[in-house]
């Protein structure tokens, strides 16, 4: 899976669930996917903007994540993915993979 392939997902799973009630900054490698649920709906952008919550990974950890195949728990505890900001939305990311 792309990175193109991965924010078409996230943007369509955005559209699927409620509004998150804050903003995401998503770092893979050197791409963004900023989510902005803090109106009506959720609206995934490309825009490098400040966020309430900021999770950085590599593409393979955050493939390895949407297929199961590794826990995002473990992924955070290990380092493979850092979590900046309100833990309580990173929690809520998980609705968009």
């Amino acid at each position: 899976m792309n990175f193109n392939e991965i924010a078409e997902s996230i943007k369509e799973q955005a559209k699927k669930v409620s509004p998150l009630g804050g903003t995401f900054k998503l770092v893979i490698d050197d791409n963004i996917v900023f989510v902005d649920g803090s109106g009506d709906e959720n609206v995934v952008s490309f825009e490098d903007k400040k966020a309430d919550c900021t999770i950085s990974t590599s593409q393979k950890h955050l493939v390895d994540m949407m297929n199961g195949d590794l826990n995002p728990m473990m992924a955070t505890m290990t380092g493979k993915v850092k979590i900046d900001g309100d833990m309580g939305l990173a929690m809520k990311l998980q609705s968009l993979l």
